[in-house]
């Protein structure tokens, strides 16, 4: 998050917290440009991240994503996905799709996007692969004009509604399109041993257009391009004990991702620990500007089951006073329809 939003906090606290949410909403969007969403618990939304991960499993492998940031402000920001990918031995590749909504201002600007995965794997040493990926997906950006609230209409007393119980008008004129798609084009690369791996992803690099005003000669308006957003990760698997097939082997998985898109940047860093059924993990988020969040998960694996729940404690001037974030994360995978338990030889346990 963007330091300059901290800055605004102690000026609005006095304003209803409805008002509060989409004004910061409207900043955000002035400061930030456009962001893709992007989940703490990105393990259990591989794909994502980086769709050379797509097809980490030889079964099929659903993961069901929810996330809710700052409550406190009336869901100003919540995002959903559900998304499928698996590998095809006799292609040598993995494929994968994912379906993803970002409501953002309580539905102000909302984005849904499907988006298809390719991943193809190639051997460079006996026990070390490198897998190259590419995306494709449509997106719609809706806007809903009726929920925006300018600074024109707002009443220092009595707030954007009158004493009469009616909204107080705005001379801000509604653009000519309040919905548009896009074309969203991705690549990918990873490359995995038993023991570490490290990737590199590229989104947006076609770098679509997403104002909704109308650019041209006489309108004095000029389009907005969707940044290419940039993310460098990796992490290592450290085995404490092996499993068998009763018993799950116990790892820690020490993990860093770095993004960067527009001006915006963000580092997280931390570890993740599997002891048998139990799971959990700690990481430490950072903006390059200030320290953004604590991020901490527990979750249970129960045969084809797994469920995550994460919690981000702000560290920034906003502070918990707006509810942090939460994320609840469900995987559910059908490797057990295959005759055997499968064991892999890398580093992925953690996408599992």
């Amino acid at each position: 998050m963007p330091s300059q939003i901290q800055n605004i906090f102690t000026f609005y606290k006095f304003i209803p917290i409805r008002i509060w949410a989409i004004t910061l909403f409207l900043f955000c969007i002035q400061v930030v440009k456009s962001q893709d969403p992007i989940y703490s618990q990105y393990y259990n939304a591989h794909l994502q991240l980086n769709s050379a991960l797509a097809g980490n499993t030889n079964g099929p492998l659903f993961q069901l994503n929810y996330r809710n940031q700052w409550p406190l402000l009336d869901k100003i920001y919540t995002t959903y996905s559900v998304s499928y990918d698996q590998f095809v031995r006799r292609l040598n590749s993995g494929v994968g799709v994912q379906l993803v909504t970002d409501n953002a201002g309580d539905g102000t600007l909302r984005t849904t996007g499907l988006t298809g995965y390719y991943s193809y794997k190639l051997r460079v040493k006996k026990k070390s692969f490198i897998k190259g990926g590419m995306e494709i997906g449509y997106t719609n950006l809706g806007l809903d004009w009726n929920k925006l609230v300018f600074g024109d209409a707002i009443d220092p007393g009595s707030g954007h509604i009158s004493p009469g119980g009616t909204p107080y008008p705005s001379k801000e004129q509604t653009p000519g399109i309040t919905s548009k798609n896009l074309l969203n084009i991705g690549a990918g690369i990873v490359f995995f041993n038993p023991e570490y791996y490290v990737g590199v992803s590229l989104k947006n690099l076609n770098t679509p257009d997403i104002s909704f005003l109308e650019s041209g000669i006489n309108s004095g308006a000029s389009s907005q391009s969707l940044p290419v957003r940039f993310s460098l990760h990796g992490g290592k698997q450290i085995i404490l004990r092996s499993g068998n097939k009763r018993i799950d082997p116990t790892f820690i998985s020490p993990n860093i991702m770095y993004l960067r898109q527009g001006g915006f940047h963000q580092l997280n860093a931390g570890a993740y620990l599997s002891v048998n059924k139990i799971q959990g993990g700690l990481w430490y988020r950072h903006s390059l500007f200030n320290g953004d969040a604590l991020i901490t998960s527990f979750g249970v694996k129960k045969d084809f089951l797994k469920i995550t729940y994460s919690f981000d404690l702000t560290l920034s001037q906003l502070n918990i006073r707006q509810g942090g974030a939460h994320e609840l994360g469900v995987v559910v995978s059908f490797e057990h329809l295959y005759p055997k338990r499968q064991d892999y030889n890398d580093c992925f346990a953690i996408f599992r």
